[in-house]
């Protein structure tokens, strides 16, 4: 499953054959996270890239009172790297944090960048890569401007499906702006609207 998941999402980008998707495969890592551990850190610079199998992570920083806050969420079938601090190689400013145990195929830089020698392709799909990486990253931060908490909230259900339920309150809440507790009422109301019986007309 492991492999398949991979290569089925690399052949969106080219046609790559059996051998190029074995030695691509052979370049990466099997790792595990448990909910907690980190990817990479504020601070560090990163030094690998990581393909989610299975799991959800975050991406979060602290603001200058300490406060913590949710920028958006990673799950299977992406990619997870700070493009900045692995690009310019400058330390990052957001934390990569495992929210459930989390499925990893980890490509260190020096093996990434062995792809660009063995397989003539890999430059320009790491550009494509990159580039869906960048604005699936904005989308995400991006996909909640409702002023209004519930709006948020029925955004992220449409938005995410079935992601709601694996993640933390406190981290969902943190994610749409609000506090845990107002995301509770906010759950409790719609799970009530939902469980109303339809009007008779």
């Amino acid at each position: 499953m492991t492999d398949s998941l991979l290569d089925h999402f690399l052949l969106q980008f080219h046609h790559f054959s059996h051998q190029q998707l074995a030695l691509i495969r052979q370049q990466a890592l099997a790792r595990t996270y448990q909910p907690g551990d980190y990817f990479s850190q504020a601070g560090r610079v990163a030094q690998e890239i990581g393909f989610v199998v299975a799991g959800v992570f975050r991406v979060c920083y602290f603001d200058r009172e300490g406060t913590e806050h949710t920028k958006y969420f990673v799950e299977e079938n992406h990619f997870v790297v700070d493009l900045q601090s692995y690009r310019f190689q400058q330390p990052c400013t957001e934390y990569v944090q495992a929210v459930t145990p989390v499925q990893v195929l980890v490509f260190k830089a020096h093996a990434w960048q062995e792809l660009s020698r063995i397989i003539l392709v890999w430059p320009q799909v790491e550009q494509q890569l990159f580039t869906q990486a960048l604005l699936e990253k904005m989308n995400r931060r991006s996909a909640l401007v409702s002023p209004n908490g519930a709006a948020r909230y029925a955004q992220f259900l449409t938005t995410f499906p079935g992601l709601a339920n694996r993640i933390p309150l406190a981290y969902l809440a943190s994610y749409i702006g609000v506090t845990p507790q107002s995301l509770s009422r906010i759950r409790r109301r719609l799970d009530s609207q939902a469980s109303l019986p339809d009007a008779i007309s």
